[in-house]
């Protein structure tokens, strides 16, 4: 061991080590090679994975386009040679989109109904590469002048556009309202704009007035519109009106509940899984935490609700408004089933015939008869003149298949009819499955042609800055006796009253989205403000007041804040009175004029407090620079309070009537005086 241990050439020793040695190499050898292969081999397959995860997106990013977006290579697959776009906020517009793609196959002729949303529109000067074709334009005009959501891309394409539009065929049909300042502004600059870009219109523009009878307008535009695009195509009718079917019906006996709606506007379990973002097709449900009554008499109910917004990351400003989806009565939902003797309860679902209609279902399915007449189908506004078409044919009574076809027909007497039975009465689908007792359609078929539940809209009466985590509504159940005798009650109004705040029940739970306003606050706060809101009209600006407090607490200059309310009786219906008081007191509210219409022999409202107000009114506008802003009822107070200002600017500003009524429409253009208006 010792002589193994020090340096020596004994031979004997030398050849063992050194085989040893040769051993231990190849040992060493043998492992860094493994090891360097292993490594190798390691990092090929993983450098793969890494090279090879950029193709998974690119491979689905071809075929992401599955989404249709030309409609001409659809018109071309399906054989369609009409396409009818609608511009929808409420629903109508699409209705009446669907009545006439449905019209066409009695000319030989084919359509679709399409959302511009869907499909890109610089496709219409390819749409002369089909046959006999055609492009119709339902649009609709939404507050003041503004396109409908859907339409919104569509009429920026229309502005920016340089399109050569030689060869397309185009009419138009608006839905608008006479009492609004702009109105049909949207189907006016349809029609107007497609001209410029060289397309042929074969029809003249229709302008529907909600106003007054929205569906006789539309009736008498096209029982005029179809023969000029037979005169116009050189085509004939190939028969009569007849009843197509465009869903069929599936019962299903044997269904996984948790693949079943139950109220949810898209998303099935939306409403058990909440996920931002919040809008029309995903509503949040917010708890009810505030449901008082505001007035302290008389025969209305006047209410303030407070929605809890908490963890929905939903962002609103003082002027937005909340959209709220609301229930029908369960009464009214029973006794259409009681009467058409229908398990309301059986699940169904009602598929599209059209295999390619982007449009698989009239409503979510699958869903029971229940859930539909609940959540999803009007069933309180009188029904339009095509359900009672494809109604006529289930009543077994002859005079009353009669009345029904004669009240849908484009006569004059059957107008006549259908305005005073049908619009003036208030009668809904219920009340006229009571007044024909002959009359019992399948459920199904009802089903499908009754137009959707639509959300409503109030104006927030809260500011963001004060209560970023909750949303306030202020309004007045609407509750009415018709011709008939009947009570009718406003769906949405009735349905929130109901919402008391609970801990820990469903029953206080609202579905609801924001949609954004034009109605804002000056960018500087020292601008004035002149605020005219009688009524529930003062809910905006209960938010504006709030935000003006809360701004002047942030030491900022705060400028004049006038407010103009009314109301009937200051002992019933004076809103918000103590919160006005306080913050008149707190200097923040500057001017409070109240007009109480119904406390004197002689009605006082708004607009005579203005007039009253004048000389103070004209300089706050001409030396304040004022922002000038009006909520409540279009058809009566906001056209008299326009008049006012044009009194006022005329006697103040030195200006002939013209000249005053030039003076505020440019205060409009530049955003000095805001409208937020209803009919």
């Amino acid at each position: 061991l010792t002589a193994m241990g020090e340096p020596s050439m004994d031979p004997t020793i030398a050849p063992d080590s050194t085989a040893q040695q040769d051993s231990l190499f190849s040992m060493m050898d043998v492992f860094l090679i493994s090891l360097i292969t292993g490594l190798f081999t390691y990092w090929f397959f993983f450098r793969k994975k890494k090279e090879e995860v950029p193709d998974l997106p690119k491979m689905q990013s071809v075929a992401a386009p599955v989404r249709d977006s030309s409609f001409i290579e659809k018109m071309k697959k399906t054989g369609r040679n009409i396409v009818v776009f609608y511009g929808s906020q409420t629903g109508t517009a699409e209705e009446f989109a669907n009545r006439l793609s449905k019209d066409a196959h009695r000319y030989g002729l084919r359509g679709m109904a399409a959302d511009p949303e869907e499909y890109d529109l610089s496709d219409l000067s390819r749409l002369s590469e089909i046959d006999k074709s055609l492009a119709v334009f339902c649009m609709a005009t939404y507050g003041e002048g503004d396109p409908t959501d859907n339409a919104q891309d569509f009429y920026d394409w229309l502005q920016e556009a340089d399109a050569d539009l030689s060869g397309l065929r185009f009419a138009v049909f608006g839905l608008g309202n006479k009492t609004y300042e702009h109105f049909n502004a949207m189907g006016k600059y349809v029609d107007k704009r497609l001209e410029e870009l060289g397309a042929q219109r074969i029809f003249e523009l229709g302008l529907g007035d909600d106003d007054g009878n929205l569906e006789e307008d539309f009736i008498t535009w096209r029982e005029q519109f179809w023969p000029a695009v037979c005169e116009h195509f050189g085509v004939e009718a190939t028969g009569e009106e007849s009843s197509i079917r465009q869903y069929e019906l599936v019962v299903h006996t044997d269904v996984n509940m948790n693949k079943v709606y139950t109220g949810e506007m898209g998303r099935l379990k939306s409403y058990e899984n909440q996920k931002p973002p919040f809008d029309a097709k995903n509503p949040f449900l917010a708890q009810v935490t505030e449901n008082r009554k505001l007035n302290e008499g008389g025969e209305r109910h006047l209410m303030h609700l407070e929605l809890d917004i908490s963890n929905s990351k939903i962002r609103y400003e003082s002027g937005d408004h909340v959209a709220v989806y609301p229930a029908n009565d369960s009464s009214l939902v029973n006794q259409i089933g009681e009467i058409l003797g229908t398990d309301l309860d059986t699940v169904m679902s009602l598929n599209n015939l059209d295999e390619e209609s982007n449009k698989k279902h009239p409503f979510p399915c699958p869903t029971s008869y229940r859930t539909a007449l609940t959540y999803y189908l009007d069933i309180t506004n009188p029904p339009r003149t095509n359900v009672l078409y494809e109604l006529a044919q289930y009543a077994t009574d002859a005079g009353e298949q009669e009345r029904l076809r004669k009240m849908a027909s484009s006569a004059a007497e059957g107008k006549a009819l259908y305005l005073s039975w049908v619009v003036e009465a208030r009668r809904n689908i219920l009340a006229i499955l009571q007044d024909m007792p002959s009359l019992r359609p399948p459920i199904d078929h009802l089903c499908e042609l009754l137009p959707r539940l639509q959300a409503r809209y109030y104006s927030i009466a809260s500011s963001s800055k004060v209560h970023p985590n909750s949303i306030h509504i202020c309004a007045v159940t609407v509750e009415y006796e018709t011709k008939t005798g009947r009570l009718n009650k406003g769906v949405a109004t009735n349905w929130l009253k109901s919402k008391v705040p609970d801990q820990n029940g469903s029953s206080s739970l609202v579905p609801m989205y924001v949609r954004k306003s034009q109605f804002r606050l000056p960018f500087k706060p020292s601008t004035p403000v002149i605020m005219i809101g009688p009524g529930t009209g003062i809910a905006p600006f209960i938010g504006f007041i709030q935000e003006r407090a809360w701004l002047k607490q942030q030491g900022k200059e705060v400028g004049e804040t006038v407010l103009y309310y009314g109301c009937r009786h200051e002992r019933e219906d004076y809103l918000y009175r103590e919160e006005l008081a306080r913050f008149q007191k707190e200097g923040v509210l500057t001017q409070l004029n109240v007009a109480f219409s119904r406390d004197q022999a002689e009605k006082v409202y708004v607009q005579h407090l203005l007039k009253k107000n004048k000389e103070n009114v004209w300089k706050l506008i001409d030396e304040g620079m004022a922002h000038i802003y009006v909520c409540g009822d279009a058809r009566n107070m906001a056209r008299d309070v326009q008049n006012t200002f044009y009194e006022i600017v005329s006697e103040f500003g030195s200006m002939s009537q013209p000249q005053a009524v030039d003076y505020v429409k440019k205060l409009m253009t530049k955003g000095r005086y805001s409208l937020d208006v209803w009919s």
